[in-house]
């Protein structure tokens, strides 16, 4: 049983016989999942034996993942102090954000050309259009399906260019658009709004649809906008409890 960053317990232990670039990619893979679920915030400090004890591996593949992770925008170290969690630029968040109101308009635009219906549209249609019975409730499961939706939209618009650029800003912002889905309101908000914006992409209401999205994700801006530290805190608490 490893203890995390937080002091809770987890029983998914590293394959210690892998070879160390794979395994340095699973203690990436983990830290980074960390880092998303909020079991880390800005300003916590750890050093590289504190992340090989309790994963069961070496320093070697921490430390590779490790500065990954700084030059990710992550962590940093400091000569004595060792590592720590990074405060949010939330300026470079901002502009992640209107780099994604210029890509999603854009594949609006191509989708609203299209006669036929892409196939990703069925599956939004089984995860958006649904009753409120049906809706998802735990926030973190809310959080990557609102990811897929927006990725699977610029997908759906044929351009794998923008396709990749999209993942790479949603890759960047993960980790405060998760904290969008830790109240109840915005999840109950994120399934109306998809609903309206799908309905006006498959009626090919162009102009709606991208009015529609516009407003949606400035929305999640301005929500991004009230994280302080303090929300960091109280979400890690939330996910420690939940």
């Amino acid at each position: 049983m490893i203890r995390g960053m937080d002091g809770s317990s987890t029983n998914a232990l590293l394959d210690a016989g892998a070879p160390r670039n794979n395994l340095a990619e699973q203690v990436y893979a983990r830290l980074k999942a960390e880092l998303h679920d909020f079991l880390w915030v800005p300003g916590d400090r750890f050093s590289e034996a504190e992340v090989g004890a309790r994963m069961g591996v070496s320093r070697t593949p921490v430390r590779e993942a490790l500065f990954r992770l700084r030059n990710a925008g992550y962590l940093d170290v400091e000569a004595k102090a060792g590592w720590f969690v990074k405060p949010i630029d939330f300026e470079a968040v901002e502009h992640l954000y209107d780099l994604r109101v210029v890509l999603e308009v854009a594949a609006l635009e191509r989708l609203g050309q299209r006669k036929t219906d892409p196939a990703e549209f069925d599956e939004l249609k089984a995860a958006w259009l649904v009753s409120h019975a049906e809706r998802l409730t735990d926030g973190h499961s809310v959080g990557a399906l609102d990811e897929q939706f927006h990725s699977l939209l610029v997908r759906a618009a044929g351009n794998p260019e923008m396709a990749r650029v999209h993942e790479d800003v949603t890759e960047r912002i993960r980790i405060v658009r998760r904290l969008d889905f830790t109240r109840d309101d915005r999840i109950a908000a994120t399934y109306d709004e998809h609903a309206k914006i799908l309905r006006a992409v498959i009626q090919r209401k162009t102009d709606q649809a991208q009015l529609l999205l516009k407003t949606h994700i400035e929305q999640s801006k301005v929500e991004v906008r009230k994280i302080t530290l303090h929300a960091l805190h109280s979400a890690r608490l939330r996910r420690q409890r939940g």
